[in-house]
């Protein structure tokens, strides 16, 4: 049945028509399947995909109009696919080419239409710290401060009911952004596997403050509260995923100069992303 509670989402999927980039916007389909969206598939091409041959077909046309006609052509014919597979009558979908820088093209239309969430596959080898997440996707989470679900190679759809949070010293249960993931996780009848990672120094204070947070917040959400001390970032998040296989999505609440930030710049995003098997979905502190 159709979520009349929840009023129409603006989601931008983004697609270079890749295998990681059809699957996460599958994942995307399936997930909000029972709630009226409005798909935004953003399609930005780059001068590699275009083959000498193209180049020599072209004729007398302006190379840039035939460019431009071409891409639009493949991705009008994606989005059909889309419309006609989609098991949710109360999407509409909408598709976009442009030329622009990636994340200035994003911005620009998270400004212009209201952008709720971005969704995006991983999208391969491009430097030795961005194994699994790739440049695009690293560039996104860091420069566009919008909720951004990636969705890791191969994966399979299933409803997200067990969500994991790590939290770093400067990461609030009582902030916008948790209480963001808060609503998403009701939506989903979902319950929150919640990791503090601390230092010695600051338990007894932090601990009481979490506490105070998950009673006012989370009792009528199912939930379980960890806390973890002078570990690295990277090794306390793989230890927990490792031990707990059922967890269906990792979320970060994530802000400027924090540790989350460091990880997903840092050498830290390599160790985790290395072993990320399961969707990942980026909250931004404002």
């Amino acid at each position: 049945m159709f979520h009349k509670l929840y009023a129409m989402k603006q989601i931008l999927l983004l697609t270079d028509f890749s295998a990681n980039s059809k699957n996460a916007i599958t994942y995307a389909l399936q997930l909000f399947e029972k709630q009226a969206c409005h798909f935004l598939i953003l399609h930005i091409p780059t001068k590699s995909i275009y083959s000498t041959s193209d180049l020599m077909t072209i004729g007398n046309n302006s190379i840039y109009d035939s460019l431009v006609k071409k891409a639009e052509k493949k991705l009008d014919k994606f989005v059909k696919t889309l419309e006609a597979t989609s098991n949710n009558k109360h999407a509409t979908f909408e598709a976009i080419v442009d030329y622009d820088m990636l994340t200035d093209s994003v911005n620009q239309i998270i400004k212009s239409k209201k952008i709720d969430l971005i969704v995006m596959g991983t999208n391969g080898v491009t430097g030795a710290k961005e194994v699994v997440f790739g440049s695009n996707t690293i560039n996104v989470i860091r420069k566009v401060a919008c909720t951004t679900l990636v969705i890791p190679k191969g994966f399979k759809y299933k409803t997200p009911k067990e969500l994991f949070l790590p939290l770093d010293v400067y990461d609030s249960l009582n902030s916008e952004s948790f209480l963001k993931l808060k609503r998403f996780a009701k939506k989903f009848n979902a319950s929150f596997n919640i990791m503090r990672i601390i230092e010695n120094s600051v338990v007894s204070e932090t601990e009481k403050t979490d506490r105070e947070h998950i009673n006012t917040h989370l009792n009528d959400i199912t939930h379980a509260y960890l806390l973890v001390k002078n570990i690295r970032l990277d090794q306390a998040i793989n230890q927990y995923l490792e031990t707990h296989e059922k967890m269906d999505m990792l979320t970060l609440l994530v802000q400027k100069e924090s540790a989350f930030e460091r990880f997903l710049t840092g050498s830290d995003t390599k160790k985790i992303s290395q072993n990320l098997k399961v969707p990942l979905l980026i909250l931004h502190s404002q």
